[in-house]
């Protein structure tokens, strides 16, 4: 009989989180996402920066919308969800860092702004219109396209990080 208790009490444990997750309660993320929001969705952003790269508009917004497939358990939706992002990639350059004592530059940045603006339906303080900007810095004896793939990837993948963060992660 005591382990059968046991069995059903680790069970319990086992199941409890998952219902909770599901009903809108907790995620193990650490969003904070009105219980009642089932939707969201995440508008084209366009690259309106000087400089454009080829890929990056759709790469952003790809990154942005599985951020949220990964990590929530919202439906993601064409048009206008329950939580909407909108914006567009205002900045994309490089630029050189770290000058050394023969004003030549050890590093470059390549830095990559997005202005994003949140809305959301249940929740109108905790929406927001800001810009956000990651860079990644590297060798200057290798050239942007030598590296721009990673780079891309990797700001792409900080950028949604902190949209995601500022918009559902209450800290």
């Amino acid at each position: 009989m005591k382990t059968r208790q046991m069995i059903i009490r680790h069970l319990l444990w086992l199941v409890l989180p998952a219902i909770m997750a599901s009903c809108g309660v907790y995620s193990f993320t650490g969003a904070s996402i009105p219980p009642q929001a089932e939707t969201v969705s995440v508008a084209h952003f366009p690259n309106d920066a000087q400089l454009v790269q080829p890929t990056l508009s759709q790469r952003f917004t790809e990154e942005l919308q599985n951020i949220f497939m990964r990590q929530t358990n919202l439906r993601m939706v064409e048009g206008v969800g329950h939580l909407h992002f909108e914006g567009s990639i205002v900045g994309y350059g490089t630029e050189p860092v770290a000058i050394t004592g023969d004003d030549r530059a050890a590093l470059n940045r390549l830095t990559i702004s997005v202005r994003v603006s949140y809305f959301n339906d249940f929740d109108e303080d905790a929406e927001f219109q800001r810009t956000f900007s990651r860079y990644y810095d590297y060798d200057s004896n290798l050239s942007l396209s030598q590296v721009e793939n990673q780079a891309i990837d990797q700001i792409v993948t900080e950028l949604a990080e902190d949209i995601f963060n500022q918009a559902v992660v209450n800290w």
